[in-house]
């Protein structure tokens, strides 16, 4: 449950009810919004049956939480939660402008990865992704360099200033991974390692939790509150698409689980359009079908030589098919008044 407290509430009344709270064996979430202060309860509510929290001094309501997820329900908090990436925390998911992340989908080779994340910052992308851990269906595919493309990575932000997500596969990488990257992916197939789910909440990295390709978005919300349970709050969703009958594409792109995560969870949502096409021709236009529907960003895979990528590469975009997706999602995005060019856009356009 929420309790709601009134807009004079004293820091001394909300500090009383907190430890009511906490004496019944809960935890108590305290979020300060602009309107107004939320406390959530987390525990066995059952215990505060009896408390009359409601007739404490500076309590307006008190809200049961019905869902089976508390933490990330919309409810929770006051507004919809902005999550900051990279240094001085300066990419929001979640506010005013949508983001795009780009990158290759695993990390090659130095130069390569440079080239790309030159182009894609250039163009307006504000995260750069790559794998440096990849989960194939076959062993016998290529799973990525490790450390060394952590490495690569991170001499990309240097040389870039672009934040870098990348996946991480087990407890045991996740201080390694956190060391090199600005945001951890949790990828489809580990949507439900709980193991790793409570270890990255452990930390203070921002997490990517991409739902699972067969996946109900309760599910998703639930793995979030694994996250979040932890301590950390700072989590993005993505839509990646989820496997049907459908064999036209590689997944299908559950568009409606745009809206309704924006309506159910207080936590920003991106889409990978990407992984749920698993062809480049269409991605374009499912990106911007993803920010139409009220996606906060979107994540592509990008590549100056799709025919030579290590992995993935029916999917990855040209820099020139980039630069088509980032007109197409900048038109949508502008008239939802959702858009914000990159320095050099900026100065070129305006010369």
């Amino acid at each position: 449950m929420i309790v709601v407290f009134r807009r004079d509430v004293t820091p001394e009344q909300l500090e009383r009810v907190i430890e009511k709270i906490e004496a019944q064996g809960l935890r108590a979430h305290l979020s300060e919004g602009v309107s107004r202060t939320i406390v959530g309860c987390i525990g066995d509510e059952r215990k505060l049956a009896d408390v009359g929290l409601k007739a404490m001094p500076g309590v307006e309501q008190v809200v049961p939480i019905l869902r089976p997820y508390k933490l990330a329900a919309r409810e929770f908090v006051d507004g919809p939660s902005k999550v900051t990436v990279g240094p001085a925390r300066a990419v929001e998911f979640g506010g005013k402008s949508i983001v795009i992340l780009a990158g290759p989908c695993s990390v090659e080779s130095l130069n390569t990865l440079v080239d790309i994340a030159e182009h894609v910052r250039d163009r307006g992308a504000k995260v750069l992704r790559g794998g440096a851990f990849k989960p194939r269906t076959s062993p016998y595919s290529f799973r990525g360099l490790g450390r060394e493309a952590l490495e690569m990575l991170a001499l990309a932000r240097e040389r870039t200033g672009l934040p870098v997500v990348t996946e991480v596969m087990d407890p045991r990488q996740v201080e390694e991974v956190s060391a090199f990257a600005d945001m951890l992916q949790i990828g489809a197939r580990n949507m439900q390692n709980f193991d790793l789910l409570e270890e990255v909440g452990r930390g203070r990295c921002p997490v990517l939790l991409k739902r699972g390709m067969s996946a109900r978005i309760e599910e998703l919300l639930l793995a979030a509150e694994y996250i979040l349970g932890k301590g950390n709050m700072r989590v993005v969703l993505c839509e990646r698409g989820i496997r049907t009958f459908e064999t036209m594409s590689r997944n299908t792109l559950d568009i409606t689980a745009v809206p309704i995560l924006k309506r159910e969870t207080h936590l920003p949502v991106i889409v990978d359009p990407s992984h749920a096409a698993g062809r480049r021709d269409i991605v374009s236009e499912l990106a911007a079908a993803s920010v139409a529907a009220g996606a906060d960003g979107v994540m592509v895979e990008v590549h100056p030589r799709p025919e030579e990528a290590v992995s993935d590469g029916d999917q990855a975009l040209t820099f020139a098919e980039f630069d088509d997706m980032v007109e197409r999602v900048g038109a949508i995005a502008s008239v939802l008044g959702r858009w914000e060019l990159s320095g050099k856009r900026r100065a070129a356009e305006a010369s």
